[in-house]
Parts: C-alpha cells; sequence; structure tokens
C-alpha cells in the first residue's frame, strides 16, 4: 500500500495486531472451570448456553463478559444461593482468571508503533469484552502502555467494531476527525469498518508492521 499522504492520527488494533495471546482454546470450559473452581456451579448445557446470547442488546453494542457470565447462570439457575456481591465478584474473578494467557509481541510492532508516534497522535482500538485485558496484555508485551496516546475498548466504549461508534470514539478521543484517521489491523471485516466515518485502514495480510513503519516514514 502506498501511503501517498501521513494520515493526521493512527488507530492500531491489539489482538492479533500488535501482539499475539495464548488465549484458550475451549472459553466457554476455560470459564466453567474457575467458577467451579469458586464453588459456583454450571449447568449442564454450558457450553449451548454460554454461547447464546442472555442479554438485550442493539446490533454491535458491546456486554462485558462477566455480565454475560451471570446473566447465563441467572437464566440457567434462578436464586442465587449466597451474597449477590460476593457472588459477582467471584464471577469477576473467574473470568479474569480463565483468560490470563501469555502474549507474545508481534514481529514489528514495535517498530510500526514508534513511527506512528513520530508522525501524531496514536491509539489504541481494540473489540475486547473483558475489562483491563488490553491493559494487561500491553503490560505483558514489549510494548509500553505510555506508547498511546489513548487505549479504546469496546467494552469501554460500548460498541464493537466494525460499527462506526467505535472508530467515532476513538477519532474523539485522539481529538482528530474521524476522516482523518489511519487504522491498521488485522481483520477485514472488523477493523475494514474504519470506512463507515471516512477512515483509511490498513490491514497486516496486505502489509507487514515493519513495511508500515517504513513507508508511514517515507511519506514524512
Amino acid at each position: 500500500m502506498n501511503i501517498s499522504e501521513a494520515p493526521t492520527a493512527i488507530s492500531f488494533d491489539l489482538f492479533g495486531t500488535l501482539v499475539q495471546v495464548d488465549a484458550p482454546a475451549d472459553p466457554a470450559g476455560a470459564v466453567a472451570t474457575e467458577l467451579t473452581s469458586r464453588n459456583i456451579s454450571v449447568p449442564d448445557s454450558w457450553p449451548q448456553t454460554y454461547a447464546e446470547s442472555h442479554i438485550d442488546t442493539a446490533n454491535g453494542e458491546e456486554v462485558p463478559l462477566q455480565h454475560h457470565v451471570a446473566a447465563v447462570l441467572e437464566n440457567q439457575q434462578g436464586a442465587i444461593e449466597t451474597d449477590r456481591e460476593v457472588w459477582r465478584a467471584e464471577i469477576d474473578r473467574a473470568v479474569t482468571k480463565a483468560f490470563d494467557s501469555d502474549v507474545c509481541t508481534r514481529p514489528g510492532a514495535i517498530e510500526a508503533v514508534e513511527a506512528a508516534r513520530d508522525n501524531g497522535p496514536v491509539g489504541i482500538l481494540s473489540n475486547c469484552s473483558l475489562p483491563g485485558l488490553a491493559r494487561r496484555s500491553i503490560r505483558r508485551s514489549e510494548l509500553s502502555v505510555d506508547a498511546f496516546d489513548a487505549i479504546v475498548t469496546s467494552v469501554e466504549c460500548g460498541w464493537r467494531k466494525p460499527n462506526r461508534r467505535a472508530f467515532l470514539s476513538i477519532a474523539d478521543v485522539l481529538e482528530v476527525p474521524a476522516s482523518d484517521l489511519l487504522h491498521i489491523g488485522d481483520d477485514e471485516h472488523a477493523d475494514g469498518g474504519a470506512s463507515h466515518v471516512g477512515a483509511r485502514t490498513v490491514l497486516t495480510e496486505e502489509i507487514s508492521l515493519r513495511e508500515f513503519a517504513e513507508l508511514l516514514r517515507g511519506s514524512e
């Protein structure tokens, strides 16, 4: 891709783009294991019910994963047999532990972020339904949280890519018009949604992060 004109601001997808996480192969099973270890029983239908929606949302709206898990349990089991605050806190801990994964920095990520910082404001825009996971993953990588002017996740802004509201959110916190944003990601459907607000997208399957850094510096 030829970056003929340097963008005003750049946002990066996180998971699959800048970092790779060792996510559980069976998320439902991982959550069930952590719940049962905390004496929270799960129904026999757990694998199926975990995959279903239990909270009414608009198209593209994000639901925190802990809220989803609590809704599954309540819908399947009815009354809670302990203090609700304690119960919800245990669910939070169980879900967080289930997705406590090793993190690997993807090749070229550091160079790409450094080139972006030399260009202007830089941020993260990532689909992530678990509060705190994005920042924790960055801290476990070779990247620095301080390298980004903003970190926006779907669970924080309330909308998942490709919904236009997600891209408007990152443009807003970076204080640029959405049309001046360049978004880097690995998913044509999700990250390509930047076009809904007039922003440009670079996909890592078309250009590597190192190549992107070189092209961006060459456009200055």
